[in-house]
């Protein structure tokens, strides 16, 4: 009987301790993103009312980072449990192991646009690379598509254009080189690089959202493809900006929990609570980026209309995360030798 006493006994201290680990691991989880206002945005959107209403503190980290997150998995040490991704390395990062399936139980996967969700990911929010324009540097003239990039002539100046080889330049390139929406894909390459070619030397490159917001209001660029969600906060700025819709290229961030993340059902609750159409609302209403939840529209500020993707889908081109997923690394290659040359 003593030894029965005293084995229920420790069996008790360790269930207690192990109930005690679980509690102290839910206390708090880790969610990483791209920092500046659109991290400042996730903050008060989600992650604040989060804390206040499971009383899980989300601590803010940053910036995503690729190779940091696959060297996380690869060692079993993963520091990060919920990490804003771009579409097309969350479908590449589930083919290669590094995410977690998600729980559809918990988020409401029929309340999601199928663009911007998948087995291993939700869409964070999704956005438009749109032409847009310095009004002061260009005398009144008003760009109307891509093909005013490469038209120097009539609108001299510099061109600001994303450097990272991601979604986006190569297929503006190929449109204004008078390649239909429809096919676009698979890239032709040769015929983008070419096209490129012609405005190379009028290139500035940006690799961040606020790097590009200073290049066009400051007039260093006359034009360029920008994020819609910073044209914008400029326009609101009363910058001299102006944007065109046309052929807007809609691109996507996603939600994914690392491999082994160690708060994985406090990071759930966390999708779950992101994707819903309160979370999304809101946080659109702050970024005038897209609500990935199809039920977010009837929240969202009506003057917000215009300044979203969503109120010009009749032109609009979604780019093919799934092609990127497979063909990126070997276009980044191409990429990084064609920027050097």
């Amino acid at each position: 009987m003593l030894d029965r006493k005293r084995v229920t006994s420790t069996l008790a201290a360790m269930a207690l301790v192990v109930g005690s680990n679980m509690a102290m691991a839910a206390d708090s989880l880790n969610f990483v993103s791209w920092g500046g206002s659109t991290q400042d945005a996730q903050k008060q959107a989600w992650a604040e009312p989060f804390g206040k209403s499971t009383g899980i503190q989300v601590v803010q980290d940053g910036p995503t980072d690729y190779g940091k997150l696959k060297a996380m998995v690869e060692s079993g040490n993963v520091q990060w449990d919920v990490v804003d991704v771009e579409a097309d390395f969350a479908l590449r990062a589930a083919s290669e192991g590094l995410i977690e399936p998600l729980d559809f139980t918990q988020i409401q996967r029929d309340k999601i646009d199928p663009r911007f969700v998948s087995d291993h990911g939700v869409g964070s929010f999704f956005f438009s690379f749109v032409l847009g324009y310095n009004q002061g540097k260009l005398g009144g003239k008003e760009p109307q598509d891509w093909s005013a990039l490469f038209d120097t002539k009539t609108y001299p100046g510099k061109r600001a254009l994303y450097k990272w080889p991601s979604p986006g330049v190569l297929e503006l390139a190929l449109l204004a080189d008078g390649v239909a929406p429809d096919k676009l894909y698979p890239l032709d390459l040769d015929r983008a690089f070419k096209k490129l070619d012609t405005i190379k030397p009028d290139i500035v490159w940006w690799g961040g959202g606020a790097q590009s917001q200073q290049l066009l209001a400051s007039g260093e660029a006359s034009l360029g493809q920008f994020w819609n969600g910073r044209v914008y906060a400029l326009q609101q700025d009363g910058a001299p900006v102006g944007v065109s819709w046309k052929q807007n290229l809609v691109m996507a961030d996603f939600l994914v929990i690392p491999k082994g993340a160690k708060n994985k059902a406090a990071a759930m609750k966390f999708l779950a609570n992101a994707s819903s159409a309160k979370g999304q609302a809101e946080f659109a209403n702050l970024t005038a980026y897209a609500p990935v939840n199809l039920d977010s529209v009837s929240q969202l500020k009506p003057e917000l209309a215009p300044n979203l993707p969503t109120a010009y889908a009749k032109d609009q081109i979604t780019l093919d995360f799934a092609y990127w997923a497979k063909n990126g690394p070997a276009i980044a290659t191409r990429w990084n030798e064609w920027l050097v040359k």
